[in-house]
């Protein structure tokens, strides 16, 4: 690496293949909460939050009808939902629970506290906040000690609105 990326820089947004569009926005909008921005008839959407042009796509252009990839092939392994504190991560994970999606983990990463789950189309989805940067674990040296313990779930939705 000759220069590294301006450390401003985000990722935008992600754009997803969908088999029904109908069916994506239920769970992007009507479980998740985002708001439909713009809909190109049963094509296409753009999903956003606090009145973002789009953090989600979703479209049937290639995908309309379609399966998800098999296990063991390459491809997209989860969408990341960055919430602004645990009371909000927890809402989201409430809101998935009221809506009968199963919840396939939840893990205390040291640096963050994560959620998983997957989408109607089979796409890994993470429902996850970060702790201020200060409390991240380090090793000696200063470098990140990251690691997956049990997150307790109980404890989390206990600070749901």
């Amino acid at each position: 690496m000759t220069t590294p990326v301006h450390p401003q820089t985000r990722i935008g947004h992600v754009h997803l293949k969908v088999a029904d569009l109908d069916r994506a926005i239920a769970f992007y909008s009507g479980v998740l909460g985002f708001d439909v921005q713009t809909r190109i008839g049963d094509e296409a959407a753009f999903l956003g939050a606090g009145g973002y042009h789009h953090h989600i796509g979703l479209n049937t252009w290639s995908s309309k009808g379609g399966t998800p990839p098999p296990s063991g092939h390459t491809g997209l392994f989860h969408t990341a939902f960055l919430y602004p504190n645990r009371a909000e991560l927890a809402d989201a994970v409430q809101r998935v629970i009221d809506a009968g999606y199963p919840l396939e983990g939840a893990s205390d990463h040291g640096v963050s506290e994560a959620v998983y789950l997957t989408d109607p189309d089979g796409n890994g989805v993470e429902l996850y906040r970060d702790r201020p940067q200060s409390d991240w674990p380090r090793n000696p040296d200063g470098s990140l000690a990251m690691y997956t313990r049990r997150l307790d779930l109980a404890a989390l939705l206990s600070e749901a609105s």
